[in-house]
């Protein structure tokens, strides 16, 4: 092999591990020649020859570039997850234990919180927030009036609306109903679509919060073979259909927790034409839709419901103020039912954090305020994959994050994630144990990280250790 084809299937092999992803910059042709110790005449037709199989590509007075789509080392199962093969199996769900054990932990101050399922709070505008909230507390003409019935605040309803617009999805404010949080509309529209005992489809792995609803409601959870890219398998979701009765289908299409995706528009298409060709209703959790890491803005699966199954549930929990506990839900044909248990539940939503939050949407820079969090986000993604790559073991593979703020992470198999968490824990450091994602132990070995929080030398140090603790337990 002639020394620029050696030097080219060196950098070939080093895109199918994953080190240079897609999008990725290679070394310039000088540092290579310089750190392979090798003429630029060499370097220039190791490039020429990648560029010519389609491995890298030139941008003029930029350098050369890892193709996007040509070395994806998570679609050849290299450097990135598997899609799950969970056995179709409905099982009573009992995670709520374990979920609030490690919670508390984890909100511990002294924690470094690499395993906080919450985002970073010094990134939201919460004193510009707050001055609303108390300007509007000082009114007098809302005096006695702190809480307002379902639907909810007119004008916040107005701006929910509004917001869709602008990202290109059409909604109708009718059919909006303010809830406190996301996990309220999610616990109502699944109570309004089913009842004890009835078997609800969930993605493998699943973020707890939807198996706490199914649990809360006394019914049962049914796994369903999850790609970590695109998303549940529409195969084996449909052979369930065949066999079982499901009462409703949860799923998170747009940067799932705890995997990151992003369902493909085509995807997400055909996931509800499927549903309703069975008449399975889908609660779609979409709590991370503005943190995309993406040109554009991520399509919801309420976008192609022509026949009101869709259960659309977001809150601004995780995009602009976690303090307030403002959510919403679109429920589709279930939306007068929602809004009755609204009422019978809860009666209200107070009144001061709707208001607060609807100025704040119309008067300051929403946009501008999330374009500074993707951009922090998607960076610090990057950050912290980098040093999973660099410091756990061989055999460690990472999800790859469309959007929001956390990354899955599956360890070697004789790693436990339970045992890891103690460990961790002793040193002061969090992490999210593989087991809350499930009802069954198939992630005992698998961590979710958290990477919204502001880099530091410490949290840098923290990832290192868990990296070092991953290695012991590996042996």
């Amino acid at each position: 092999m002639k020394l620029y084809e050696q030097l080219a299937k060196d950098i070939d092999d080093l895109v199918q591990r994953g080190v240079f992803r897609a999008g990725d910059r290679i070394p310039s042709v000088r540092q290579t020649s310089q750190h392979r110790q090798v003429s630029i005449t060499t370097v220039i037709r190791a490039y020429l020859l990648l560029e010519s199989k389609g491995v890298i590509e030139s941008r003029p007075q930029s350098g050369y570039f890892v193709r996007r789509g040509a070395a994806d080392a998570a679609e050849r199962g290299v450097a990135g997850l598997r899609p799950s093969k969970p056995l179709a199996v409905s099982s009573k769900v009992d995670v709520s234990r374990l979920v609030l054990s490690t919670l508390r932990s984890i909100g511990t101050d002294e924690a470094i919180p690499l395993g906080s399922p919450y985002p970073d709070p010094r990134l939201f505008p919460f004193e510009k927030i707050n001055r609303y909230a108390y300007s509007i507390g000082r009114d007098k003409a809302i005096w006695g009036v702190t809480d307002e019935l379902p639907p909810g605040n007119p004008n916040l309803i107005r701006q929910i609306a509004r917001r869709y617009h602008e990202n290109g999805i059409a909604v109708d404010p009718r059919e909006i109903v303010v809830t406190v949080g996301a996990t309220e509309a999610i616990n109502l529209c699944l109570q309004a679509v089913g009842k004890p005992g009835d078997t609800v489809a969930v993605e493998s792995p699943t973020f707890y919060a939807m198996l706490h609803a199914i649990e809360r409601m006394g019914m049962r959870a049914i796994e369903v073979a999850t790609h970590p890219r695109e998303g549940i398998d529409l195969g084996s979701l449909e052979e369930i259909l065949k066999k079982r009765t499901i009462a409703a289908c949860m799923v998170m299409p747009n940067f799932q927790n705890p995997l990151g995706f992003q369902m493909p528009d085509e995807k997400k298409r055909a996931l509800v034409a499927l549903l309703s060709r069975h008449d399975v209703p889908i609660i779609e959790n979409d709590v991370y839709n503005e943190l995309y890491f993406g040109e554009a803005h991520p399509s919801a699966l309420k976008s192609y419901d022509k026949k009101g199954i869709v259960l659309h549930c977001a809150s601004f929990s995780k995009s602009l103020t976690a303090a307030y506990r403002i959510g919403w839900a679109m429920p589709g044909r279930y939306r007068d039912q929602v809004e009755k248990l609204k009422f019978l539940n809860t009666l209200t939503t107070p009144s001061i954090p709707q208001l607060a939050i609807a100025e704040y949407l119309e008067k300051d820079g929403y946009e501008h305020h999330l374009r500074r969090v993707r951009k922090l986000y998607r960076q610090q993604a990057k950050l912290t994959k980098t040093i999973v790559d660099r410091f756990f073991p061989a055999g460690t593979r990472t999800s790859e994050p469309m959007g929001g703020y956390v990354l899955w992470v599956e360890l070697p198999n004789k790693v436990d994630s339970m045992k890891l968490y103690q460990s961790a824990l002793e040193r002061g450091i969090t992490i999210g144990p593989g087991y809350m994602f499930s009802t069954s132990n198939r992630y005992s070995n698998f961590i979710r990280l958290n990477y919204s929080y502001q880099w530091s030398p410490e949290l840098e140090n923290a990832l290192v250790t868990v990296g070092k603790l991953v290695a012991h337990g590996a042996r």
